[in-house]
């Protein structure tokens, strides 16, 4: 599982990430409504592992069948997955910004399969990701496809009883070609996860369920790397899940943590003091 067509080194991922937190802001501070700023932060290096690393996908190919399929099962995070797509090449940054939430728009809040080609699945209804992802699958393994197929869920949806389901079937259907991501910023729309609901111990309930497990840090991209590159082959007989230890509003410090910045959006002030704390966190973690 490796995109082997334009590889880059683990400081252009970095590179790349930083690019794609500043896109987002950019949007977060032009969209007059509201963006999931906060989980689009916390996945920003996730997604940009596996759109710039890990995915076997060509954007100028995009229904070739050999393809690994992805879908983003926390659809609320459309935006940050919608700019990682523009900067692998798959549309343009501009045509986001430009048409981002109007009427007609292929890039809404949740992301639409019917609008946006690329895009695999239409998702947002939270808890559907991962039984999509594990029917794609088992159809994948029926017709001995070898491609993978990868989900990214947030760690809140994962208290839904659809998840634990499709989790048994994955194991009992030995779907080794199946690869989930968890973005765990241990936040829910408005509370702490171990407030509402309790999921840990977390990796313990994976692996109990018979998953192959992997703890990382999901903002570090040797890390991301370094766990992509060691999945089983798609034809080994265990799904993976990669549980990424992420912030919630990752690189801008009013964000982090923050339960007011679930969504929202950012004024001309805002935008500039946003901006200037994603460059003086990079400045920070660089040193």
């Amino acid at each position: 599982m490796q995109n082997t067509e334009n590889p880059h080194t683990v400081e252009e991922l970095e590179n790349l990430a930083f690019e794609l937190r500043s896109k987002l802001l950019h949007l977060c501070g032009t969209y007059e409504g509201a963006v999931h700023i906060g989980g689009d932060l916390s996945s920003a290096d996730i997604l940009t592992a596996l759109f710039h690393h890990g995915l076997h996908v060509d954007p100028t190919d995009i229904a070739n069948p050999t393809r690994d399929r992805f879908l983003l099962s926390k659809g609320h995070a459309a935006v940050c997955m919608y700019i990682a797509m523009s900067m692998r090449g798959f549309f343009s940054y501009d045509g986001i910004v430009d048409t981002y939430g109007q009427l007609d728009s292929a890039y809404g809040m949740h992301p639409c399969k019917v609008q946006l080609p690329g895009v695999e699945a239409s998702t947002g209804s939270l808890g559907h990701g991962l039984p999509l992802a594990v029917g794609m699958a088992l159809s994948a393994r029926g017709r001995g496809e070898s491609h993978r197929v990868v989900t990214l869920m947030g760690d809140g949806e994962t208290g839904e009883g659809s998840v634990w389901e499709a989790a048994m079937a994955a194991n009992s259907y030995e779907l080794g070609n199946l690869v989930a991501f968890i973005d765990r910023n241990r936040q829910l729309m408005t509370s702490f996860d171990e407030e509402r609901v309790f999921l840990e111990p977390y990796t313990d309930k994976w692996a109990a369920f018979g998953w192959n497990v992997v703890h990382i840090d999901g903002h570090d991209m040797g890390a991301l790397v370094q766990a992509i590159d060691a999945l089983p082959a798609s034809d080994s007989r265990k799904p993976t899940v990669v549980v990424c230890e992420t912030v919630k509003g990752k690189g801008v410090d009013f964000m982090e943590r923050n339960l007011a910045w679930h969504a929202g959006s950012l004024g001309a002030a805002d935008l500039d003091r946003a901006m200037a704390a994603l460059q003086a966190s990079r400045e920070k973690e660089s040193v």
